[in-house]
This record gives structure tokens, sequence and C-alpha cells, in this order.
């Protein structure tokens, strides 16, 4: 069916949904709802949800997908391309000012003190991140279950990320076959009530349908696609092995983000973890608590919060620039990171989604996706008590007994004023319902006066 968007009007919207894209994926979602649903009326709710359900069910950023998938509705393969580009670009060049700007005066106690006031507001938005997520998702025993067993497989036993994912899809769809609460379709999250009021819309009436032209799947289709995303996904890299090297930090870092790319379920959060593990103990990327200054970085800025990896691959080249200045060699670091992260979304995208279409209304799919999301619920859980130890402690321990991995802290290394401002930003948040911006800039704002008064 035709319909009357112009691909400049559209264009417009998504660089106006870019630069809105601030509070992570929920807010990122209740802005494109309440453009593309409630105020343009471009896209049904049903359509909407079910575009959702897909990018949460994919690996990488929900919020980044979904706008590619709705340009792909709407304008077809240029339509997603140019939709999900502009989603990523003010973060990207946000990130990489601020990269630049950490690298270079980490040592002057101005930066040093915001980024001190950053990590404790952090750990308390993840830790509501949680909280949020898992009211949304933890609708009955069966979830909650699912849940506990995420964060016992990769807290205390280091289970793989597709391999919890993929056991949640297997509960989730024999639940749906054995109990009425799994035959439950999912619901989209409700925007941030503090954020966005998405009110009833006087709007021109929804055009239904816009894609049944080409949504058809077919095997030609999907060859065409992998034929020209997994040469632009892997290309660079072999051109970067044979500039600098198979064991140049660039190809490094574009194999290693490459790979989170395919593990990185259920968005950002999901991963960080690993993320940190990796570039601090495995390639010394970074040092001990610099993912929590990446992650205040991503929190603040535009697009999706997966972009702290382009503030890993950033501080990784500078620190190990080759033949490269320490700031080419960051810059290169952030590009080739970037694109590895983001061109595999497009690939998910553009391969799957005609099926996906096909297949609206399928119960099935909407019940694995539901204990999908409650194993997400765990595994962030795994990321709130990893960064709140290591945020609160200068010293944590991983004990390996009884085939358990134990992270133990020496409370002698205890931080009492990280630990202040992390209460002051859980009051700030919980108790008197200030938004994520004020609650970041005030706690940067005391490390601050604290930093440049004391010292650390």
């Amino acid at each position: 069916m035709e319909h009357s968007i112009t691909f400049l009007e559209a264009f417009w919207v998504w660089v106006k949904v870019a630069v809105y894209s601030f509070g992570g994926p929920a807010g990122q979602i209740a802005v494109m709802h309440r453009i593309l649903v409630e105020e343009k009326r471009w896209v049904s709710e049903e359509r909407f949800l079910h575009a959702l359900n897909y990018a949460m069910l994919l690996p990488g950023p929900e919020a980044q997908q979904l706008t590619v998938y709705i340009g792909w509705l709407l304008h077809k393969t240029w339509g997603g391309v140019v939709a999900g580009t502009l989603f990523v670009l003010p973060g990207f060049a946000s990130i990489l000012a601020l990269s630049i700007l950490y690298a270079t005066f980490q040592d002057v106690s101005f930066v040093q003190g915001l980024f001190f006031g950053l990590k404790p507001a952090v750990m308390a938005i993840v830790v509501e991140a949680v909280m949020r997520i898992g009211r949304r998702a933890l609708k009955n025993r069966l979830m909650v279950i699912v849940a506990g067993l995420a964060f016992v497989a990769i807290f205390f036993f280091d289970v793989p990320f597709p391999l919890i994912i993929l056991s949640a899809a297997g509960l989730g769809f024999l639940g749906h076959r054995i109990t009425p609460a799994g035959r439950r379709r999912p619901t989209a999250p409700p925007a941030e009530p503090s954020t966005f009021n998405l009110q009833p819309s006087t709007a021109t009436p929804v055009i239904a349908d816009v894609a049944t032209a080409h949504a058809r799947p077919s095997l030609a289709r999907a060859l065409r696609v992998l034929a020209i995303c997994l040469p632009l996904w892997f290309g660079p890299l072999l051109l970067l092995a044979a500039v600098f090297g198979a064991d140049s930090v660039f190809v490094q870092e574009g194999v290693f983000f490459s790979k989170t790319a395919v593990v990185t379920f259920g968005g950002a959060y999901a991963v960080l973890a690993y993320v940190a593990q990796q570039a601090v103990d495995v390639y010394g990327w970074l040092r001990p608590g610099e993912m929590l200054d990446g992650l205040g970085m991503a929190e603040t800025t535009p697009g999706p919060l997966i972009s702290v990896v382009q503030f890993v691959a950033f501080l990784g080249a500078y620190r190990h620039p080759g033949l490269l200045s320490p700031l080419a060699a960051g810059v290169l670091g952030s590009l080739i990171t970037t694109w590895v992260t983001y061109v595999p979304c497009f690939l998910w995208i553009f391969l799957g989604a005609p099926y996906v279409e096909q297949l609206r209304g399928n119960q099935s799919l909407s019940a694995a996706l539901t204990a999908i999301t409650a194993a997400v619920v765990g595994v962030i859980l795994n990321l709130a008590v990893w960064f709140s130890l290591h945020t609160l402690f200068d010293v944590v321990n991983e004990v390996h007994t009884l085939g358990l991995r134990l992270l133990v802290p020496d409370w002698a290394t205890l931080d009492g004023v990280a630990a202040v401002i992390a209460v002051g930003a859980f009051l700030a948040l919980f108790r008197f319902r200030w938004g994520m911006m004020k609650t970041l800039a005030v706690s940067a704002a005391t490390g601050l006066v604290y930093y440049l008064l004391f010292g650390n």
C-alpha cells in the first residue's frame, strides 16, 4: 500500500528522534512512540509493538533497531539505513568528544571530580533500571523464577549470555503451552511519566500496513542482504589487518566488539559487566572503575547506551597506538568499534523483518520474548551488583570455591564519599522523583566540589 509520507518528511522526523534520544531505551522508545504513533500516526500501536518485540529479541540496542525497523516499514531499505544512522550520530559525536577530553585531561582535577561524582549516581541509575524493568517483566511466578535463575547462572557460575537467552526462550515457549499466564502477550514499556506524557492525538488517522508491498520474505532477498551486509561488517577488519597487522589493537577491538554485537541481548546493561571485565583484565584497555566513567558519558548523551563501547575502544587504542599518534589511534578505534557494533543491527532487521511481519500475532514468539525479558532482569541485576561493588570499594577480590565464582570486597577500601553520593542519588531518584539528568548533574557537581577541595 502506498502512503503520502515523503522521504524528506521522514528524514527530519528521524533527526528529531535522534536529538531527543536521551534516557536509555525506555526514554528512547517513549520518544518514538510519542512522535510516530501518537503525533504523526504513521504506524499503528499494534505494528509498533510488534516491531518492538522483534527488536527486544535481537542482540544489540533495541531502540536503534526499532528505528531501523520502522524506517524500513515506511521507506524500504534506504528508509531503514537513514533512520538507524541518524539515531546513532549525535551519540557518536558526543562520546568521541568526551573520550578525547577524558583521555587528554583525565589527570586534571576538574575532569576527575566530575567523573568521581558520576560513578555512584550511575550505580543508582542501574539499580533503578533493574527495578523498572523488573516491574514490567516479572508478571507471574514463572517469570520471577526465570529472572532468579538467570542471575544465579551469570553471577555465580559465569554462564554465557547466549545460553541464558536460549534457555529462557525455551522456558517461555513451554510456559505458553502449559500455563494460561504464558499465553499473555508482552506489552510495550510505558513512557517515563516524568519525561514524556503521551496524550491522545488528534492527528490524521493511522496509516496501516504501509510495508505490505516490500515485506514479503524470499530466499533471494535474504541472500542479497547477506551478500551486502557481511562484507560491510567484516571488510574493514580485513583492511585494518592488512595495514596494521592482525595483532593490532584495532583488529582486536573490531573482533571483540563484533562478538559483543552478537551476544548483547537485552540492550547494553546485559553485556557491560562482561565488556568491563574483558577490557580491564584481559586486554588492558581500561583501568578498574573507568567503565563507570564511560557509562556516565553514555547516560548523559543522546543515543544507545551501548555507545559506551566507543569510549572503551578509544581508550584502548589511545593507550596502545602502535605507529599512529595516540589521538589518531583513539579516533580510529572509536570508528571501527562503532561500525562493527551497529552494522549487525541493520543486518538483523533487513534479514529478519520480512519474516517477522508474517508472524504478527504468533503467541509462541510473544511468550518466548516475555521469558527472555525476564532473564534480562537477572542479567541486569548481575550488572548492578558488579558495578556497585566496584564503585564503593577500591579492591574487590574474585574467589573461586566449590565451583562458584564469588566477588568479595575488601571492606577496608570502602569509599565513604562515594557511598554518600550514592545514597543521595538513590534518594533523588526514588524519594524525590528527580529525573536522570538532574540526578547526574547534581552528583557530578558534588563530586567536583569534593575533589577540588579535598582530592581523592
